[in-house]
């Protein structure tokens, strides 16, 4: 993994940004076309390539990050450097929604997976925002609550399940997601297996037990049909 950047990433203001930066984030978008103009005019666009750092652990957290295009993975790194994978951002996805609240320092890492253009609005002026339009704190409030709620479920599953067992509801999770059956895997398998702590090579075998089980069928290294929900989620 390179720490470092492999260059700067490029600044412009975000003028001419339509709203769609920040029409499709939850605690924005129930927001009247008129408030979004001001909140995009607020912001700062920025594009990074990959492998580029949108910020890492230890520094400033005193802004709020919107995807607007391309992929963003955050993860955090363990003394021995391995990588915990918390989540993938994919445009109209946000972080950094502590600093809404205090002043704090990161203690995760956000790389862009692929050329992504981020936008950025400082803390002054999302707090601005919530005293102009007080509803977003109500909407701001429920997303920390469900990220809350995944967090805490992912680290029981880690705690308590076998890899089988947390393999099997990722995809029953994702048909749902998708409303359906077959579907392809948001993330690489070298991601998913950091997302759930475990190795690559676990992960393939695993499926590749699911899949010769009569369970699901895997189709290149992503695509994924389930045949068989019921069977999938008793694995252990």
């Amino acid at each position: 993994m390179n720490i470092d950047s492999l260059s700067e990433p490029t600044h412009t203001t975000c003028e001419h940004v339509p709203a769609l930066c920040v029409s499709r984030v939850p605690i924005f978008n129930h927001l009247p076309t008129k408030a979004l103009s001001v909140i995009a005019g607020k912001a700062t666009m920025r594009t990074y390539e990959r492998g580029q750092f949108i910020h890492r652990a230890g520094d400033p957290s005193d802004k709020l990050f919107i995807v607007h295009k391309g992929k963003v993975k955050v993860y955090r790194l363990a003394d021995s450097g391995k990588e915990q994978l918390m989540r993938i951002l994919n445009p109209g996805d946000f972080a950094g929604e502590l600093a809404l609240f205090s002043s704090t320092e990161h203690d995760s890492y956000a790389e862009a997976m692929q050329s992504s253009e981020v936008c950025t609005i400082k803390r002054a002026d999302v707090r601005e925002l919530l005293l102009q339009y007080p509803d977003i704190s109500l909407h701001v409030l429920g997303e920390l609550s469900r990220r809350l709620g995944t967090s805490e479920k992912q680290t029981a599953a880690i705690a308590t399940a076998s890899i089988n067992a947390r393999l099997a509801q990722y995809l029953a999770d994702q048909a749902e997601q998708e409303n359906a059956s077959t579907f392809s895997l948001p993330m690489s398998r070298k991601n998913l297996a950091s997302f759930m702590g475990t190795t690559p090579e676990t992960v393939s075998r695993r499926l590749g037990e699911f899949e010769e089980s009569g369970w699901i069928r895997q189709t290149g290294q992503r695509k994924i049909t389930i045949l068989d929900l019921d069977a999938l989620l008793l694995a252990e």
